[in-house]
């Protein structure tokens, strides 16, 4: 016996059947009972914080500022040496990973 391989399948053809009503009308929650469940979940008091507890100390970090020898390269904006210099184009300047 041949086979019609381009006729629709028979469960596709069932799926493809029902009506927007029927699909509407399955047991999904509803866009309210969603986000009263999202705001209940907000006031947890970071039980389920991964890491750990907060801590609130402020960090101090030292901003050194781009040597002579070094650049930024224009396509992963990394402080590089200027050794890493695969290519300049005008005033742009890629490294030689992202030129790999």
């Amino acid at each position: 016996m041949a086979t019609d391989y381009d006729e629709v399948r028979p469960d596709v053809k069932e799926s493809q059947e029902k009506s927007l009503g029927a699909v509407q009308s399955a047991n999904a929650p509803g866009a309210r009972s969603v986000t009263l469940e999202l705001d209940e979940a907000d006031g947890l008091d970071g039980a389920g914080v991964p890491g750990g507890e907060f801590i609130m100390e402020e960090l101090n970090v030292q901003v050194i500022p781009q040597a002579d020898d070094e650049f930024t390269c224009y396509s992963c904006f990394l402080v590089r040496h200027r050794s890493q210099i695969a290519r300049q184009q005008g005033t742009h300047a890629y490294c030689t990973d992202c030129e790999a």
